[in-house]
């Protein structure tokens, strides 16, 4: 492939790259969009195939809609992942992609969605209910708890028990590593992957990770040996779902995709709520007008209302503009030649959508530093402008549910509780994995319960 063809980028040394992309990724990335523009090549790794970021509202628009056959994800786009499986939906491309996703969407969406509401309204009421007025909380710690128990008894439909608790234990154990730097190297450099037996790093991984699909294959035979029609749970529904040919997933799939949705569904959850209880205690103005909308839904207000609640929905569009979990959308490979946003791209060529620097542009967000829920009531984004769960073939497939467990948690936290942040000082985001999460975990202090419409306490925060 000639050079000449790919957009310009950084020339220095591909490890250099990859240093920087690990230790300091939003300020590289703002960097090179800065100098090269809005469509631009790095070189992550060396012998790896040239990764094209793109943040041109256009060119992302025509990634969407392009051909599968021409241009897709999954594995041949360097989406792997050790933990979730060959059969799982991000690691699939073609057919048994959009078999997959036929058979998965249903039990996300609709009527079925909000059967989980009470689920959520009392795992959040039941794990705040151990705070203590006058004590301090981490926010990101809280919604963890919250965003795994919804996990575990919407998706996995466990009920309280020993192979709970153990899959608790140990799924906490690969998600949340004590030093995540060393789980990032091992899941981008393949070859680090060495099992040196149970004290070293990729060893203790495997045998957690072996663990885990144990408990989870017991639970799925325990399922078929014992089946009962009246379970409403999501993997319940998904033994349940059959494909055009009338066959149900295999025991694989329903695994892979169990863990899908516990990777997709868990952190990324808990960092955006973590993220909205910053900005809204950060910002007066905002959680005012906040709970006045909420208070005006009455003490036990309906699903729908929540979910159709305009302020609340701006300010989680807002949070998850400012700073997306993800920084950029799913990578897709080139198959075929391909023209985008001006520039002829080759077959193996990386592209990925920006979701970071799509979203901070100015021309589509003025003062995008800046968080102001007000610009999602103002204007309708474009699926290319605002892309919080990617979009085309590959848009998040649990983005309804995430959306509504969102609105719900912070619906239920903020009609409860009066709380404050422990610290004014700016919070900054920090690369934890492939996520980015409040640096500090936002921590927060129990001021006391709230009544309906009692006034706000007066905080101390700045406004940002």
């Amino acid at each position: 492939m000639s050079a000449l063809k790919l957009p310009n980028g950084p020339q220095t040394h591909p490890w250099v790259q990859t240093y920087q992309w690990l230790t300091n990724p939003l300020e590289y990335m703002e960097a090179c969009a800065k100098r090269y523009g809005d469509i631009f090549t790095v070189q992550l790794r060396q012998n790896v195939a040239p990764e094209v970021f793109i943040s041109n509202p256009q060119a992302i628009q025509q990634i969407f809609t392009t051909d599968p056959k021409q241009l897709d994800s999954g594995e041949s786009a360097g989406v792997k992942s050790p933990l979730l499986g060959q059969q799982s939906l991000l690691a699939l491309d073609g057919k048994p992609h959009q078999r997959q996703r036929k058979l998965l969407t249903p039990p996300l969406h609709g009527e079925r969605m909000l059967a989980y509401g009470q689920l959520i309204r009392s795992i959040t009421e039941q794990v705040t209910s151990q705070w203590q007025v006058g004590e301090a909380f981490s926010a990101l710690s809280t919604m963890q708890a919250i965003s795994f128990q919804v996990i575990l008894k919407a998706v996995f439909g466990l009920e309280d028990g020993p192979r709970y608790e153990k899959l608790k234990e140990l799924l906490i154990e690969i998600l949340n590593p004590k030093v995540p730097i060393v789980r990032t190297l091992l899941l981008i450099f393949p070859a680090l992957r060495q099992d040196f037996g149970a004290w070293s790093p990729w060893g203790k991984y495997l045998r957690v990770r072996q663990q885990i699909n144990e408990l989870i294959y017991a639970e799925i035979r325990e399922r078929k040996a014992q089946a009962d029609s009246s379970r409403t749970d999501i993997l319940s529904l998904m033994m349940a779902a059959r494909d055009e040919a009338g066959e149900p997933m295999t025991d694989q799939e329903l695994r892979d995709e169990l863990m899908t949705l516990l990777v997709a569904g868990h952190e990324t959850t808990a960092t955006t709520l973590s993220w909205a209880l910053y900005w809204i205690h950060r910002l007066p103005q905002v959680h005012e007008k906040l709970l006045q909308e909420l208070d005006n839904l009455g003490e036990q207000p309906d699903f729908n209302a929540i979910l159709r609640s305009p302020y609340l929905n701006a300010v989680c569009s807002e949070t998850l503009r400012i700073y997306p979990v993800t920084m950029s959308a799913l990578n897709r490979v080139v198959k075929s030649p391909l023209r985008i946003g001006g520039y002829e791209f080759q077959p193996g060529t990386l592209l990925i959508p920006s979701i970071y620097l799509t979203h901070h542009r100015e021309d589509l967000y003025p003062e995008p530093k800046q968080f102001k829920p007000e610009r999602f009531l103002e204007r309708q984004f474009a699926p290319y402008e605002y892309l919080p769960f990617g979009g085309g073939n590959r848009r998040c497939i649990g983005m309804a549910f995430a959306l509504f467990e969102m609105k719900l948690v912070l619906a239920t936290v903020l009609s409860h509780w009066q709380m404050e942040l422990v610290d004014s000082k700016p919070v900054q985001p920090v690369r934890h994995g492939i996520l980015f999460v409040p640096a500090g975990g936002v921590q927060m202090l129990v001021k006391g319960k709230r009544l309906q419409n009692q006034p706000i306490l007066q905080t101390s925060s700045s406004s940002a």
